[in-house]
């Protein structure tokens, strides 16, 4: 049970905070200022979170909210916005609830009638569609398919039908396994894989899955890796 919220007492507000997803100069102003002024932020890793809040001089009451344990701490935060006081959700990096914690706090939150506002801002999604050179007028964003090969599979045979450009968060350590099987089950399609992005050794690997498997195996990959499937082109007969 929550505790009743003081009924002459205005609710807080959650607000969903975009945070740079390497270079720290990518935090907006608009981010800047809810940061400065709530209450609490609810983060998933307290170092990470402090290490952007020391960038930029701030001192906050952080609350470590993180996979697979968040909704253990959902009652407490629920608490602190029916107090009337405002709290930031913010994930390591990017967009909170993209493929990051938040979805079940952002319901629960809604439930009680508490007011939501997104803070837009960086995201690794939207940045590798910008320069990835695929088409975006359709994109079916996937995130973290399961690490299992046979699940991978199966996953991959449930787009062969599905029109757009398909965009994965993927571990380094699989990403040979993975274009192995974009190769195997889709085809020959345009493949984009970005990595460190907006880091100083930022790169995009443009290729087909056969072009791309060689370089991968003979080149070290670090830093999780966002990649862009495109749809088969079309015959220029």
């Amino acid at each position: 049970m929550h505790g009743e919220p003081d009924s002459n007492k205005p609710l807080g507000k959650l607000y969903i905070v975009a945070t740079p997803i390497g270079n720290l100069e990518d935090l907006t102003f608009r981010a800047l200022k809810i940061l400065e002024e709530v209450n609490h932020i609810a983060c998933e890793d307290t170092r990470r979170t402090r290490k952007l809040l020391t960038r930029y001089n701030l001192k906050k009451n952080l609350i470590s909210y993180f996979q697979p344990k968040e909704k253990q701490k959902i009652p407490h935060i629920i608490d602190i916005l029916k107090g009337g006081k405002d709290v930031a959700l913010v994930s390591d990096a990017g967009t909170p609830g993209i493929s990051d914690p938040g979805f079940p706090l952002i319901k629960e939150a809604i439930t009680h009638g508490i007011k939501i506002i997104p803070i837009p801002g960086a995201s690794a999604l939207t940045a590798a569609l910008s320069a990835a050179g695929l088409p975006t007028q359709r994109v079916v964003f996937i995130g973290f398919p399961s690490p299992k090969k046979t699940a991978m599979k199966k996953l991959l045979q449930s787009l062969i039908d599905e029109a757009g450009t398909f965009v994965f968060y993927i571990p380094p350590r699989k990403l040979v396994v993975f274009c192995q099987l974009i190769q195997e089950i889709l085809g020959e399609r345009p493949v984009v894989i970005a990595r460190e992005l907006t880091k100083i050794h930022e790169e995009f690997l443009r290729g087909t899955p056969a072009e791309l498997v060689p370089l991968l195996e003979n080149k070290t990959v670090r830093g999780e890796a966002t990649v862009l499937v495109g749809p088969i082109p079309k015959s220029s007969s």
